[in-house]
């Protein structure tokens, strides 16, 4: 323990647009804290909504008991303007590492299409339209429907000695879990041992590097993201498989391996100025993938292994590749479609990072 306190980000999962609407209707969602700490806050996100929105009541409950309510300036209720996000007064619970909350999200109105994190690998209960406020009941009873999606919830902060600080892992559908067992937290930033740091998954499904495509670029959103979370020390960069296979960069022209180098150079750099160490993660292998999208892979792993501008590697394409194919995903870890670890490869994927060398970063920071 350094008996420092601070406060840090514990859960923070990326926003997307085009969620699902919601009137009248209460969603209860799941969040795993990555660290344990005193003085929580929840932050809600209507980043992409297309207009203000009313949040009637929130509630929190350390699962296995009672929900509590929660305050914004003192008052149950809340609006929280288009493209603004909002934090909640301190939180009447304490929070424990990997100790399930239960976050209830009461929405009197109409909300249009909701900021969401669309694969949240994890079940959300949501009532049925018209059916009122359901924030302060214990149980699941009027809780219609299930959903594997989290809505409006963008985050969690606690002020804790447990922990030197944050890491982020950044990245598309593999760091966000796709393929994973849902409910069992078996993304890999989950498993990661890094007893030091908190984990954040800043993964979002399809995302790419240089473009925009299911969502905004990763050079675009990394500043929010990544960078906007307190406490943060470190951060993993696994992205850019979705930008080879679309095949373009972000002027519409034909990939090249520059193209993402570029796009690492600028995450590193802005990074650095920020005072946050950065570990690249080499591409994995693909079945999936022409000659040439396996040519322009390998040359940005290169890169990334030997460049020497990232602070460290987490050389994932080694630990992945089948020994008789480097190619491929090992069968032992492929998901089924050649593309995404299942649970087993994420534990691989996790395995790669090193968690002393994590600490050691957080250190010389």
């Amino acid at each position: 323990m350094t008996g420092i306190q601070q406060t840090v980000a514990v859960w923070a999962p990326s926003m997307v647009p085009f969620g699902r609407s919601f009137r009248d209707q209460t969603v209860r969602m799941v969040v795993r804290p990555s660290a344990g700490g005193t003085r929580a806050r929840l932050r809600l996100s209507n980043l992409h909504g297309p207009a203000e929105l009313t949040v009637g009541a929130v509630s929190v409950a350390p699962e296995g008991r009672s929900p509590r309510p929660v305050s914004f300036d003192g008052a149950t209720k809340a609006v929280i303007g288009r493209g603004r996000e909002l934090l909640t007064d301190v939180l009447p619970v304490d929070v424990e590492r990997g100790r399930n909350l239960l976050v209830s999200v009461y929405l009197p109105g109409s909300t249009g299409p909701s900021t969401h994190h669309r694969d949240a690998f994890e079940t959300t209960y949501v009532s049925a339209p018209r059916s009122g406020d359901l924030t302060a009941q214990d149980g699941f009873d009027g809780f219609t429907a299930t959903e594997t999606s989290w809505y409006f919830l963008a985050g969690l902060t606690v002020t804790t000695d447990e922990v030197d600080g944050t890491l982020v892992a950044f990245g598309d559908s593999i760091t966000d879990g796709a393929n994973t067992t849902t409910g069992a937290n078996h993304r890999w930033p989950d498993l990661v041992d890094a007893p030091r740091l908190a984990v954040v998954n800043a993964g979002t499904g399809g995302n790419r590097l240089l473009s925009d495509w299911t969502d905004s670029a990763g050079v675009r959103r990394f500043a929010h993201d990544v960078l906007g979370h307190p406490g943060i020390r470190t951060v993993i960069v696994l992205t850019g498989i979705n930008d080879i296979l679309g095949g373009e960069n972000a002027a519409g022209r034909p990939l090249t391996a520059r193209d993402l180098v570029d796009g690492y150079r600028s995450l590193i750099r802005r990074a650095h100025e920020s005072g946050v160490r950065v570990i690249g993660g080499t591409l994995l292998p693909s079945r999936t993938l022409t000659d040439a999208q396996n040519a322009l892979r390998e040359e940005a792993n290169e890169w990334i292994r030997t460049g020497r501008h990232f602070d460290g590697v987490a050389d994932f394409a080694r630990v992945m590749a089948d020994p008789n194919d480097p190619r491929a995903l090992a069968p032992a870890y492929d998901s089924g479609d050649g593309l995404h670890p299942n649970d087993a490869g994420m534990a691989a994927l996790a395995g790669a990072v090193d968690g002393a060398d994590l600490t050691a970063l957080t250190r010389r920071r």
